[in-house]
């Protein structure tokens, strides 16, 4: 296990568009002998994010990006949020630094966003989705309180580069409770 940094967390502003896009294709590509946990090394090798998609959430309305720091301002976690129009929230791009990986910062990524969702965005529940490959992942959600929809999304064929044709997106919901009261 390993040791964790003091962390703290803020709302992530255009300057770091670029290291977030950075950061969340390294995590993704990083190689795991997990393979329930992290799914086909050649679709991981292949993940790229646009700079477009970071900057978007860190532009609209009703969306965010968290980001975990260092008290020397290294990136080590990062999560988007988002406000749907039928009023869910919604949580994407989960990363965490992989040498951080098993000392509990992932939970606090994933809690930080649920709280600016509650707080910030006033869902009471909030969606998430992960690769029906990662068996690991999804045992880990559930763990944190997710519970299956039963819906599937197919993964989309240009991004699949060789990997099983029969993957899907496994669609989460949590109940997180309403808005906080003004202070």
């Amino acid at each position: 296990m390993s040791t964790q940094p003091e962390i703290t967390f803020r709302v992530a502003t255009l300057e770091d568009a670029s290291a977030i896009r950075s950061f969340i294709e390294s995590a993704f590509r990083a190689s795991d002998p997990r393979t329930s946990w992290t799914a086909d090394e050649k679709l991981n090798q292949g993940f790229t994010l646009a700079l477009s998609q970071v900057e978007s959430i860190i532009t609209k309305p009703n969306s965010a990006f968290i980001i975990a720091e260092t008290l020397s301002s290294a990136l080590v976690g990062t999560i988007g949020t988002f406000r749907r129009p039928d009023g869910l929230g919604r949580l994407a791009m989960l990363a965490v630094d992989q040498s951080l990986q098993r000392a509990g910062l992932g939970r606090r990524v994933l809690e930080k966003g649920e709280e600016y969702c509650r707080a910030v965005l006033g869902v009471k529940k909030v969606g998430l989705d992960a690769l029906s490959s990662r068996a690991a992942l999804i045992e880990w959600y559930e763990r944190r309180g997710y519970v299956r929809t039963g819906e599937r999304v197919p993964f989309p064929a240009e991004g699949r580069d060789g990997a099983d044709e029969g993957l899907y997106f496994v669609q989460f919901e949590k109940e997180i409770g309403g808005e906080l009261e003004a202070k």
